[in-house]
């Protein structure tokens, strides 16, 4: 999306086409009008009793491929197609006329975004892979998000001789400078002189966010009574009914947070709108960056961009964003590491003011 304005900005005519939009659950711009969005396909199924989520995207997206190239493109000719995610329409978008160029964004390749599983399972994923890799190197030009995610690029891709380039997503920091909150977008009431720690991540295992819970109450071991009184952990992330992991996820932090007897202050909410999610940036005192091995990581950039410190694991994206004590911390992924940063904030007023 930020991708799109940026584009339109600049005078380009730009329209999305997709498998699935959800007014209710989208970014506001498109919704808005302000960039056209068209819906193919979205009767496929997106899995077959639970399983092969893969192949059924796949073939959602071949299916708005083919939509594309022999009836959208006729009416309504491109320049360029920029294809982000899955690799296989690529193929059939070359098919399209006046021969648009295919741009290929690679956020992370999406065969190590499943876990190794079962013999029957890689069976399963291997002519996948190889499909992956075939029609990712047909397109003219591959980006990738960050000199991480290229290093694993070329691990995992080794037929593709191209190298990619690397293309840092960034900010609409118009959105940031221009927004005028009201009291609606105040989406958590803590005390004027509440020390919030923010977590702002999907409601997905693979980001980690269990750590943020065992860090915080790994911080209560470290301040005195009254500074703990004063600490409040928020935990909001993009959360979606029809994800099952996203359902179970949310479940288990808020037991996990029972269990540790610190659910009183933890509070965890539910895709909240772009409104809500700027007046959080500009609440938190800090943010907490919990995945191992992010591919990017945009929050970091938010958090970083209102002057916010950010705690994150010492590994993928970050590493290229965060400056070590400077604009926070790189830490080992566990919960002393996290919590002794933690605490730093707490009682370092340079820290906190940065």
């Amino acid at each position: 999306v930020d991708a799109a304005l940026a584009l339109q900005s600049k005078g380009h005519e730009v329209s999305f086409l997709t498998n699935h939009h959800d007014p209710e659950h989208c970014f506001d711009e498109t919704k808005d009008g302000r960039l056209p969005v068209k819906t193919v396909g979205d009767w496929l199924p997106r899995d077959i009793f639970g399983k092969f989520y893969a192949a059924c995207a796949y073939v959602r997206m071949v299916y708005a491929a083919f939509y594309f190239s022999f009836f959208l493109s006729k009416k309504e000719p491109v320049d360029v197609v920029f294809c982000d995610l899955i690799s296989m329409g690529i193929p059939i978008f070359r098919l399209a006329r006046p021969n648009p160029k295919i741009l290929f964004y690679c956020h992370y390749p999406d065969q190590l975004l499943s876990k190794q599983g079962s013999l029957l399972k890689q069976c399963y994923r291997m002519p996948l892979n190889y499909l992956e890799e075939i029609t990712t190197a047909q397109a003219d030009s591959i980006l990738v998000n960050s000199k991480f995610t290229s290093r694993v690029f070329k691990e995992t891709f080794k037929r593709i001789a191209t190298d990619p380039d690397v293309l840092y997503p960034s900010l609409n920091t118009r959105y940031f400078d221009e927004t005028v909150l009201d009291e609606s977008d105040h989406v958590v009431k803590l005390p004027n002189d509440a020390f919030m720690f923010l977590s702002i991540n999907r409601y997905e295992r693979k980001k980690n966010l269990p750590l943020a819970l065992h860090s915080f109450k790994a911080l209560q071991e470290r301040v005195s009574p009254g500074e703990w009184n004063k600490v409040y952990l928020v935990m909001a992330g993009g959360y979606d009914d029809r994800v099952l992991e996203n359902v179970e996820h949310y479940d288990e932090l808020e037991e996990l947070a029972e269990d540790m007897r610190i659910r009183s202050k933890v509070c965890l909410l539910k895709s909240p709108t772009d409104r809500q999610k700027l007046f959080l940036l500009h609440r938190a005192q800090a943010l907490l960056y919990t995945p191992e091995f992010e591919h990017f990581g945009i929050v970091p950039l938010e958090g970083m961009y209102l002057s916010k410190p950010v705690i994150a694991a010492n590994s993928g994206g970050p590493l290229e964003t965060i400056i070590h004590d400077q604009t926070g911390f790189l830490c080992e992924p566990v919960p002393k590491e996290f919590a002794a940063a933690m605490a730093k904030l707490l009682s370092d007023d340079k820290h906190g003011e940065r």
